[in-house]
């Protein structure tokens, strides 16, 4: 009997996993297939067990290439970029807690899934299109001729198929070996298997309850707010600025709010890290602990430090000019491959703080403190003449990419 949804429902590793199998008839055995010494179970011939391991890495990679376009599309969606912001903040959070960096790829086999689903979809839906745009074209030759009457015929019919198609390869696992054939005599038999309709709704229930989207949602708008309200200091000083003379105290505020983004800056993917760690809003704001977690970890807070504002100032590039709105999601896709390793690495200085319990030697301390000073002082730099380089301009003070999604403000 098929299981719905059964992609849905399972991880993908136990879809792909090799189960061991029962003692083969002596004298059948493959090579390679015989007991393990350790428990007596036959193996699997290695070139299946090749052949999972092989499958499983592609499988992963395909999961995190759809976190990554998944991610992208929705730091441009209005309100929806909260998820983007929320999902970051919970990966850098988790390899705080735990200290792994695998940790930090969240769901990674459920998006292999869900970008299955939208790329067998496309690849279904391309004679639908392919329909749609003769029957345009017989509409232009001739409006409501037989030819344009019976493209648009089978544009209805094609329509129907192509659901039926990309329904019932769901309901098959929702890989895309499933859009590449029918199976039309799986699915009379599925037609005669009784209660298959509450178990595909359990099962599609059961798979969007796992993507845990409100808790993303909650902790990306707690961490928006939070962020902004670090971020809103140094901006009002420097948009105030830039509407006051240098010889009547421009100068000296722009000067002052240098001063406050460098102390913002040192310390803000810190706090992030141990607001998702401690899911507390006040979190947020324990600079003395993030200062107390800098001394048992000094070159590890260093490395992630440069990592993350390193990786944010060739994005800088990208706000020159306004891309099309058609395809503004894609300068998000570079947004969102540079800034999701550097979480993962605050995450990681983060865990190598809270496993040590003493501070670490003084000269370990210092050096880290003077490192990462030029680094923080680049970086301040590059923000203040961005508002005048970027199209959004003052405005793109408060959009800083190292700490949330890329267009926060222009999403919302």
């Amino acid at each position: 009997m098929p299981k719905c949804f059964g992609g849905l429902v399972h991880d993908m590793n136990e879809a792909i996993a090799i189960q061991p199998a029962t003692n083969p008839a002596e004298g059948d055995a493959a090579p390679g297939s015989g007991p393990d010494p350790a428990s007596g179970v036959a193996r699997m011939p290695w070139p299946r067990r090749w052949g999972g391991a092989i499958a499983s890495a592609f499988d992963w990679v395909f999961g995190l290439v759809s976190i990554v376009a998944g991610l992208s599309l929705l730091s441009v969606i209005p309100v929806l970029n909260l998820l983007s912001l929320g999902y970051l903040l919970a990966a850098s959070g988790r390899v705080a807690a735990s200290g792994r960096l695998r940790d930090g790829f969240v769901g990674i086999r459920k998006a292999s899934l869900a970008g299955s689903v939208l790329a067998g979809t496309w690849l279904a839906s391309l004679p639908l299109r392919w329909i749609a745009g003769m029957a345009g074209d017989a509409d232009l030759v001739a409006p409501g001729g037989r030819t344009a009457r019976g493209w648009h015929t089978a544009v209805l019919v094609m329509g129907v198929l192509t659901v039926l198609h990309v329904a019932w390869a769901a309901l098959r696992g929702g890989r895309l070996r499933h859009f590449a054939w029918p199976a039309p005599v799986r699915f009379l038999r599925w037609i005669r298997t009784p209660g298959k309709f509450p178990r595909a709704r359990d099962a599609v229930s059961d798979y969007a309850l796992s993507l845990h989207l409100p808790r993303y949602f909650w902790l990306g708008l707690r961490g928006f707010v939070g962020t902004l309200l670090w971020l809103l200091p140094p901006a009002a000083l420097w948009i105030a600025a830039g509407r006051i003379a240098p010889n009547h105290g421009g100068g000296w505020l722009t000067l002052l709010g240098g001063l406050v983004l460098l102390f913002v800056a040192m310390h803000l993917p810190f706090l992030q890290s141990h607001f998702a760690v401690e899911d507390r809003f006040g979190a947020l704001f324990e600079v003395r602990a993030v200062r107390r977690m800098f001394a048992r970890a000094p070159i590890a807070f260093w490395i992630a430090l440069l990592a993350t504002l390193l990786f944010a100032l060739p994005l800088y590039l990208l706000r020159i000019e306004l891309p099309p709105r058609d395809i503004a999601w894609l300068p998000s896709v570079l947004f969102v491959a540079f800034i999701f390793p550097a979480r993962l690495l605050v995450g990681w200085a983060v865990s190598r703080a809270r496993r040590r319990g003493a501070p670490r030697h003084g000269f370990f301390r210092w050096s880290g403190r003077l490192a990462i000073v030029p680094v923080v002082l680049v970086y301040v730099l590059v923000v203040y003449l961005t508002q005048y380089l970027s199209w959004e301009g003052t405005r793109s003070l408060l959009e800083q990419h190292a700490f949330m999604v890329p267009a926060p403000l222009t999403s919302l």
